[in-house]
């Protein structure tokens, strides 16, 4: 549905996720920018503006899910997951495409779901492409 690169925020001098639309789903987009919005929980990511084709959303330092992680980490994750989800669907929000690939592990304390991913937590100035595709 879209590509994402890292970026810099000058006016507020943070980095951050903008993601581009590449389908022709604009409804689609813009449904995804409300979901984002009416969700604030610390396992799901921010949105910060939101464009005719593209949204701006916190950069999470980390990668997709990747295994094989041990049993106890893997019920760690789940219960991150879970807890994100949960906070979704209370607000009537589901995830229509959860897998690892959109699990993000962030190297900081926080587990966030970007775009409606999930994302958990694991013990440059110009636009970069992070995950092309996504």
């Amino acid at each position: 549905m879209g590509e994402v690169y890292k970026a810099r925020d000058g006016r507020l001098n943070r980095t951050v996720a903008i993601k581009r639309m590449i389908a022709d789903d604009d409804s689609r987009f813009q449904s995804e920018a409300r979901a984002i919005a009416a969700i604030n929980h610390p396992h799901i990511c921010q949105i910060h503006d939101v464009g005719p084709d593209y949204l701006v959303l916190e950069y999470l330092p980390g990668g997709p899910l990747r295994g094989p992680v041990t049993p106890d980490e893997a019920v760690r994750l789940a219960s991150q997951i879970a807890d994100a989800l949960h906070a979704a669907h209370e607000r009537g929000i589901l995830h229509r495409d959860l897998k690892p690939a959109n699990v993000m592990v962030v190297r900081q304390a926080e587990r966030r779901m970007p775009s409606c991913s999930t994302s958990v937590s694991h013990g440059s100035r110009a636009l970069t492409p992070t995950r092309p595709g996504r």
